[in-house]
C-alpha cells in the first residue's frame, strides 16, 4: 500500500512540472494528446507494461524503448523529452500515475473535473449521461468520464473523482457482508 501512495506522489510532482512546461510553452493540448496515446499503447501492450514495471530493465533500456516509441508514435518533443527524464531518473514505472494525474490537471485547468467510472458491464449511451449528470448535480463541475470495465465487481458501480471513491459495487457490499458475518 506505501509503495502507491509513494507512486502517486512521484505521479503527482512530475505531472504538475511537465502541465507547468506544456502550459509555458502552449502547448498542452499536444502533450495531453500524446499522453492520452501513451495511456491508450500501455493499455494495448503487455510488452510495454511489462517494460515500465520491471525492475530487470535498467532505466538506461527504458529510455531508449520510450524514446523510440515517442518517435515512432510521432509524439510532441516536449513529450519525448519528458519520457527521458522519467527514465534517466528511474521513474518510468510511474508513468501510469503521470497520465493519470496530468489528465486530472488539464481537466482542472478546463474547469471540469476528471472522473474515473467502472463497471461490471459497458454502460448504454443512457446510463453514461444519467452518471454524468448525477456527476455533474455532486460536484457542480462538468465531469469528464473514463469508463472502464471489470467484471469481479459483479454489478453497481465504482466512481473515482480525485482521491475520492464513491463504491457502490456489489463485490464491496459482500465483501463487507462477510466481513460483518465473520465479525459476529
Amino acid at each position: 500500500m506505501a509503495d502507491d501512495s509513494k507512486t502517486s506522489n512521484v505521479g503527482g510532482r512530475y505531472a504538475q512540472a511537465l502541465f507547468d512546461l506544456a502550459n509555458d510553452e502552449k502547448k498542452l493540448s499536444a502533450v495531453e494528446a500524446d499522453l492520452r496515446a501513451l495511456k491508450t499503447m500501455s493499455a494495448e501492450s503487455k510488452d510495454l507494461r511489462t517494460l515500465l514495471a520491471s525492475p530487470a530493465f535498467s532505466a538506461d533500456d527504458k529510455g531508449k524503448a520510450l524514446a523510440a516509441l515517442a518517435v515512432k508514435a510521432k509524439l510532441n518533443s516536449t513529450t519525448q523529452k519528458f519520457l527521458g527524464l522519467l527514465a534517466a531518473n528511474g521513474r518510468a514505472s510511474a508513468l501510469p500515475a503521470v497520465i493519470a494525474a496530468f489528465e486530472d490537471l488539464a481537466a482542472s485547468a478546463r474547469g471540469a473535473v476528471s472522473a474515473r467510472v467502472t463497471t461490471a458491464v459497458p454502460l448504454t449511451a443512457a446510463q453514461s449521461k444519467g452518471v454524468a449528470a448525477a456527476l455533474r448535480s455532486a460536484l457542480g463541475k462538468d465531469p469528464e468520464i473514463e469508463t472502464r470495465v471489470d467484471p469481479a465487481l459483479l454489478g453497481g458501480i465504482k466512481v473515482q473523482v480525485g482521491s475520492r471513491l464513491f463504491d457502490a459495487s456489489l463485490r464491496s457490499k459482500l465483501d463487507s457482508l462477510k466481513f460483518a458475518l465473520k465479525r459476529a
